[in-house]
């Protein structure tokens, strides 16, 4: 039994930033992995991605991660592109992987099922409902509104979004998937909708101005840290909820883990790649770390 198992496909990214273009591995299941590597947690990744881009999977399990991962056709290729505001970006997708089935989670029992969908088919509602018979579930909302048309991502509706969610322990959406979802531009009512349609926990990302958490009736101002620089924000979704879903198997509070969460991202901003720190880190910048809230 594992505290958490992340399952999401490992992809080639392309980031494009006005500093630089960098070639990299990337994906919910990538950085959430890399992110939570140091953290004194029960931990394992179910991953699929072409046999020629197995050697990130190497990459990981050679610096302690345990990996389940399996072929497919194509990795899933994405090409980021971000204007000067990193809150922001433009994506296409250049080729798709196989979705996940029933039979890849096998004998894989878990706390927490993180899933990290990239496109709206990687992983169906049948397997949802199967492993919230299991352990709590964790979304990452973004994949399911994403369809791509001639490469672009173009944003759309969840239609299983109703059956899906009343599976769905945590749900993690920034105000765009909110309001996509919901119909909402109004976060707290937009919250609540979604904690009415099943959900426990509703974390809603703002990128540099914090987060919001919804659980028991209630909302949980989390502030964003101010990084020393922004250079890719890549990751950063995916590093707050390693740094979250952590924290929440620990039995810290909503407020406790949203504020750890929020400090892992901004470590993760100040450079591409995924978050490398410790937990002594996250926790220094808790006590010294400069606080910026707008929400």
């Amino acid at each position: 039994m594992y505290d958490i198992c992340c399952i999401g496909h490992i992809t080639l990214d392309k980031v494009v930033t006005p500093r630089a273009v960098a070639h990299m591995a990337g994906g919910t299941s990538f950085y959430f992995s890399s992110a939570i590597r140091n953290m004194d947690v029960s931990y394992t990744l179910v991953t699929s991605l072409a046999e020629t881009e197995m050697h990130t999977v190497d990459a990981l399990r050679a610096k302690g991660t345990e990996v389940h991962a399996s072929t497919c056709a194509h990795t899933v290729y994405f090409e980021n592109i971000y204007s000067g505001n990193q809150d922001h970006r433009t994506q296409r997708v250049l080729q798709k992987a196989d979705p996940f089935t029933i039979e890849q989670l096998q004998g894989i029992d878990a706390g927490i099922f993180h899933l990290g969908p990239l496109l709206a088919d990687d992983i169906p509602v049948e397997l949802i409902r199967e492993l919230s018979s299991r352990g709590r579930v964790s979304l990452d909302a973004q994949g399911y509104l994403r369809k791509v048309e001639d490469k672009n991502v173009i944003p759309v509706d969840w239609p299983a979004k109703k059956e899906a969610l009343q599976y769905i322990d945590i749900l993690k959406v920034n105000e765009h998937e909110l309001e996509a979802l919901t119909g909402l531009t109004d976060i707290k009512k937009g919250a609540v909708m979604l904690a009415d349609w099943g959900v426990k926990e509703v974390v809603v990302t703002l990128g540099s101005m914090g987060s919001v958490i919804y659980a028991d009736g209630l909302f949980y101002n989390v502030p964003a840290y101010i990084p020393t620089a922004v250079v890719d924000a890549t990751g950063c979704g995916d590093t707050y909820m390693a740094g979250y879903l952590y924290q929440r198997t620990k039995g810290a509070s909503f407020q406790e883990a949203g504020e750890f969460a929020a400090a892992m991202a901004s470590f993760k901003i100040e450079s591409s790649g995924p978050f490398t720190g410790t937990k002594e880190d996250v926790m220094n910048l808790l006590e010294i770390g400069q606080k910026t809230f707008s929400y």
